[in-house]
């Protein structure tokens, strides 16, 4: 194989295993720009990922499997933004309970849907762009793909321009900054906050379809293995901003594809090292940009909105915002 054609493949591997991430980061990001911390994307994904291999299964059709993904993951977001936001469940307990549930329930029943240990789906195929899938190199790692990928490619500039460009993405990132002076203004922030939540878990979602009918075109237990909590380092290293967290997700797809490569070169390195080094990398990203990274000043703080009248939430100079007293 010619350097050209390796270069190809490579870049191909790294961006299909990039955009299961991407899409959960993207979710993630549209539920902490509002202030919900979301650790429940693993469940959320994992939740897509069966709920659209049992649609799959029982239709025949891959996009009603899309939709019950789309469904499904904004279900488990409405569930996640009634603890967190009505119920203000501790955000990090209920995004736990999401993760372990959603293992369990999915272990239980995909061993009831799919009697044999493997059941594979036709999945969506890729198509080439006319005329751009011809530009050497880039040409078919970005225009030569499945329709997961060209939404995938629509939806990061489109939450861009509405977060930062439109009238509802300031309202929301207000929210996720300074809610007391969001609820001032007549801003409602636990409506808000479910919308971006449940927004948060349809993506997720779409991130498991892609996993079923594009990557593997099998649904296992705990597939997602670990990708919603890579999602969410990609998330800090892109600093809660869409473009930048959709490259950071391309980083961790391409460490893992090189990885795959290292084994296939059959060098004399053991495979369970070789395995560990995306996560590797996530951790040391973190570790490299704590301090650095700032995540919305509101995230993780539920909001009461008795808080206002009674000035229990109070404006916070060290961090910019507000924090309760």
């Amino acid at each position: 194989m010619n350097s050209g054609l390796f270069l190809t493949d490579y870049l191909t591997a790294s961006l299909r295993l990039a955009v299961p991430l991407a899409f959960a980061a993207l979710g993630g990001l549209w539920s902490e720009r509002s202030g919900v911390l979301n650790i429940g994307l693993e469940g959320m994904l994992l939740t897509g990922a069966f709920c659209s291999a049992a649609v799959t299964f029982y239709s025949g059709s891959n996009g009603l499997g899309v939709l019950a993904a789309l469904v499904v993951g904004g279900l488990v977001g409405l569930l996640h933004a009634i603890l967190c936001v009505t119920l203000r469940v501790d955000q990090l307990v209920s995004g736990l309970a999401i993760n372990l549930v959603a293992s369990g329930l999915t272990s239980f029943l995909s061993r009831l849907v799919f009697r044999e240990n493997s059941q594979q789906f036709q999945g969506f195929p890729a198509f080439g762009l006319p005329g751009l899938d011809q530009i050497p190199i880039l040409g078919p790692v970005l225009f030569h793909q499945d329709l997961l990928v060209y939404l995938l490619f629509l939806l990061v500039p489109l939450s861009t321009y509405i977060l930062f460009r439109t009238g509802p993405g300031l309202a929301l990132r207000a929210v996720g900054e300074y809610p007391l002076a969001a609820d001032t203004v007549g801003l409602s922030i636990a409506q808000i906050r479910y919308v971006s939540v449940i927004l948060s878990g349809a993506f997720s979602g779409l991130g498991g379809a892609y996993l079923v009918l594009v990557h593997v075109r099998f649904f296992t237990e705990d597939m997602s293995a670990g990708k919603g909590f890579i999602a969410l380092a990609a998330l800090i290293f892109g600093h809660w901003h869409p473009v930048w967290t959709a490259l950071a997700c391309l980083l961790f797809g391409a460490t893992e594809a090189l990885q795959l490569r290292i084994q296939a070169f059959g060098l004399n390195i053991p495979y369970q090292l070789l395995v560990m080094l995306p996560y590797g990398i996530a951790l040391l990203a973190l570790i490299g940009l704590a301090g650095q990274a700032i995540p919305p000043t509101a995230l993780g703080i539920p909001y009461q909105r008795e808080s206002r009248d009674r000035e229990s939430v109070s404006f916070s100079p060290s961090r910019g915002g507000p924090s309760e007293t």
